[in-house]
């Protein structure tokens, strides 16, 4: 079990792997192997959006839609009505949040917006939520934040609902600042 566990973190980047034990060691793994999976699944969008022209007003699903399994927060892609999957509150974005242990993915897809991921990265940070690893990708108006978070001991957030819900809150303070510009 030791030269598995040796194997696999000799196979991951240092920012997965926080601590040296057995835990730690799958946790990072896990996330590294999430992380991976997101970046094939962008690959195969990439090419997909390369390959075909989207008409306007057709039906056609939202970039990233594939990157989103459970999302605690969800966008209306037939209007701009925006709705929460969980209690029917206003969403901002499609949001997910997963975790394991002290670790937790995020997945942010939203319409870009001026100065957007500064006041998203200050905002996790007064959350006590420490970027681990970030990505970013856009097509057109559209951009993924994926984030790999470190939940501080300090944080008062202990749920993927909790987590979400800040993050929800955040952006609509990000959106309200933008159209006051």
């Amino acid at each position: 079990m030791n030269e598995y566990l040796s194997v696999l973190r000799g196979l991951m980047p240092h920012s997965y792997l926080q601590k040296g034990d057995q835990a730690s060691i799958i946790g990072g793994a896990i996330n590294y192997v999430k992380e991976l999976e997101q970046k094939l699944h962008f690959l195969g969008g990439h090419k997909h959006v390369n390959n075909q022209k989207f008409e306007a007003g057709s039906s056609s699903s939202l970039p990233f839609d594939e990157l989103f399994t459970f999302p605690q927060y969800t966008t209306s892609s037939d209007s701009s009505i925006m709705v929460s999957s969980e209690n029917h509150e206003l969403a901002m974005a499609d949001i997910e949040v997963t975790m394991v242990e002290t670790h937790a993915r995020l997945k942010i897809r939203s319409k870009r917006r001026p100065k957007q991921l500064l006041k998203v990265v200050s905002g996790l940070q007064s959350l006590r939520l420490t970027i681990l690893h970030l990505n970013v990708n856009t097509v057109d108006q559209i951009v993924l934040y994926s984030l790999s978070l470190k939940v501080e001991d300090d944080c008062k957030l202990t749920s993927v609902d909790e987590i979400a819900t800040a993050v929800n809150q955040m952006l609509g303070r990000i959106q309200q600042e933008a159209v006051l510009l």
